[in-house]
């Protein structure tokens, strides 16, 4: 960099960063890779083999970023999020091994790779119906009428909870988004939060009452008598499960449906290829997820002292591995900020990587490969009408509405 050049600024929470955060990434790339920012207290990576590779790390960095930070309150603001600290602080995505392996070994006994498959006859009714109520009408909110409701009510009919629940859910998962994915605290939101987790854990109490009486075909009924052995969830384990894979297997997943459709409507001969050849499916839902992926960062705690770029990295210090930023690497991908639905290279990283790689990536990806093709098969010609107003998150990458024209095929 030469001394002319601004140093690099880096305010992720400015609307025009929001809506595009991929030329400001460019920079750090190229010109900082290792950044520290004084607004976050963090480092911030950007490129694709050092997030891959903090992903892989097991010894140098922790995923236990949760406690520490609940350590650090002053007694006051800590009994303030009692229960977020209750709940949240077992969700096995803030655990190392052995307690994230352990966490995961149960959970994935019943959210196995084949029982998300399994769930695709249930998507396609669910998309089906969304789009039946969408009628001959010529303008809707995608997020609010298909992206938004889909995946909620997958994850919910694989758990066994209500659909009739789904604003309801779908209210206390906003709320608790606001602790988890935030740029900014403030006393509010984690008073929001700290409700709607409450809220959320006496729902699942009831729920798992009810299913201990009487079980039923759920998965809700099979972690309430989940057995490992001599293993099994602790109740505030198994309340702390239930929040994260209802909130886990729908937040993400409408941006992940929400920013696909957005891209191929920025690239409509990307979205006629699809259109023409629905099989291409699998493919788009990949390229989809690496151009805009719905999970702006993963965070890590550096563990060991550690040497990046010619930075030195402490322990106790935090790390923002931004993976839309990995995923249009140019030295991880030709073009990166072109969308090609037939692209083949290395794997993205939207989905993290190595041990904690989301659990639910398989349900994802059969929701993507049902919601995209169904809507643009139903409709000839779908643009947006404004320019979206992006969530003001590092953690979630997702819009707050996203109204359409569309005309019917």
């Amino acid at each position: 960099m030469t001394s002319h050049e601004p140093s690099l600024d880096w305010h992720p929470e400015a609307p025009a960063t929001l809506a595009n955060p991929f030329p400001v990434f460019s920079r750090m790339r190229d010109e900082d890779p290792c950044h520290w920012s004084p607004r976050l207290r963090s480092w911030v990576l950007t490129r694709y083999s050092d997030i891959k590779s903090m992903c892989l790390d097991k010894d140098g960095v922790s995923s236990d970023r949760l406690r520490p930070f609940f350590a650090s309150l002053p007694s006051a603001e800590a009994s303030r999020i009692a229960e977020i600290t209750r709940y949240l602080a077992l969700w096995m995505v803030f655990k190392d091994p052995p307690e994230h392996t352990r966490l995961r070994r149960l959970t994935g006994k019943v959210f196995s790779t084949r029982a998300m498959q399994a769930m695709r006859p249930k998507v396609e009714q669910i998309a089906e119906r969304l789009l039946n109520e969408l009628g001959e009408r010529d303008q809707f909110d995608l997020l609010a009428d298909y992206a938004g409701p889909l995946p909620c009510l997958v994850i919910m009919a694989m758990l066994g909870v209500p659909a009739e629940d789904m604003a309801e859910v779908k209210r206390l998962s906003d709320e608790i988004a606001l602790f988890i994915g935030s740029s900014r605290t403030s006393a509010e939101k984690y008073d929001t939060a700290e409700a709607a987790t409450r809220e959320m854990a006496l729902f699942f109490q009831g729920l798992i009452a009810d299913r201990r009486r009487a079980p039923r075909d759920d998965a809700l009924s099979e972690l309430a008598q989940l057995r490992d052995g001599d293993d099994a969830f602790t109740e505030d384990e198994l309340i702390a499960t239930c929040i994260l894979m209802l909130f886990a297997g729908h937040e993400t997943t409408t941006n992940h449906i929400a920013n696909g459709m957005l891209a191929l409507m920025r690239f409509p001969d990307q979205m006629q290829r699809l259109r023409a050849d629905p099989g291409l499916a699998p493919a788009a839902v990949e390229e989809l997820l690496r151009y805009d992926g719905p999970s702006g960062a993963q965070v890590r705690i550096i563990k060991q002292t550690q040497q990046l770029h010619g930075k030195t990295l402490e322990p106790g210090q935090r790390v923002f591995m931004m993976l839309n930023a990995a995923n249009r690497d140019p030295l991880a991908y030709a073009d990166p900020d072109q969308l090609d639905l037939s692209r083949d290279g290395v794997p993205h990283l939207a989905f993290g990587f190595g041990g904690h790689i989301c659990l639910g990536f398989p349900l994802a990806r059969t929701e993507g490969c049902v919601a995209l093709p169904a809507l643009i098969g139903r409709y000839a010609q779908l643009e947006p009408m404004a320019e979206p107003e992006w969530i003001n998150s590092l953690v979630f990458r997702g819009m707050k509405a996203l109204p359409v024209a569309a005309r019917r095929a």
